[in-house]
């Protein structure tokens, strides 16, 4: 009789386990690797809180149109300068190049940034940063704008994947410091692609 019982009992935990434990939303890898760096403790930049109860960020669904190909134009006699931040902190950056291109048949121009000090960093020599600011900022996203990671390219082009924006740490949490998107980058247009706003 307690064999019976005990293995009813591993039945129970195991389907309790599995129900509890609700697959981390996604439809792409870049989707399911943001969610998975938001569920792991170590990663994480939610609060305690938050991420105990976190099933995934919201994305806007995955549109083709926002990926573009922009023209790179090098602006090699930039002086480097402190982006202004959500704190006092003050880091150097410097402006590497404008990217102009097309969506939906309007144009656009973006400036894109290096970090002086990321760059010296192991694996970051290449980095660059593309902060912007968008007309769905403050209502489905994040008010502060948001931020693609991307790297230097060999030629005169940069494919820019707005699906791959996402937002800065402190839409989540308020201990981090963020750079502040420079007015300069402001795209006059809606960027219905990338991370949505997070509801707390």
């Amino acid at each position: 009789m307690k064999p019976i019982i005990t293995l009813f009992l591993i039945v129970i935990c195991i389907t309790g386990c599995t129900q509890k434990k609700r697959p981390l939303r996604g439809d792409t890898a870049f989707q399911k690797d943001l969610n998975a760096k938001f569920k792991d403790a170590t990663t994480s930049p939610l609060k305690d809180k938050d991420r105990k109860s976190f099933e995934g960020l919201e994305f806007f669904t995955y549109d083709s149109a926002y990926v573009v190909t922009a023209r790179f134009k090098r602006t090699p006699d930039e002086e480097p300068f402190q982006m202004k931040t959500t704190t006092d902190r003050l880091p150097v950056y410097v402006k590497y190049g404008e990217l102009e291109f097309q969506l939906k048949g309007a144009d656009f121009k973006l400036s894109i940034y290096q970090n002086q000090e990321l760059i010296t960093e192991d694996g970051y020599e290449d980095y660059l940063f593309l902060p912007f600011l968008d007309e769905t900022n403050g209502l489905e996203s994040y008010g502060g704008g948001r931020y693609i990671d991307t790297r230097i390219p060999k030629g005169d082009t940069l494919v820019i994947d707005f699906n791959e924006a996402y937002n800065p740490y402190c839409a989540y949490n308020d201990k981090y410091s963020c750079p502040i998107v420079p007015r300069e980058n402001y795209l006059k247009t809606r960027i219905e692609a990338g991370v949505k706003a997070f509801k707390k």
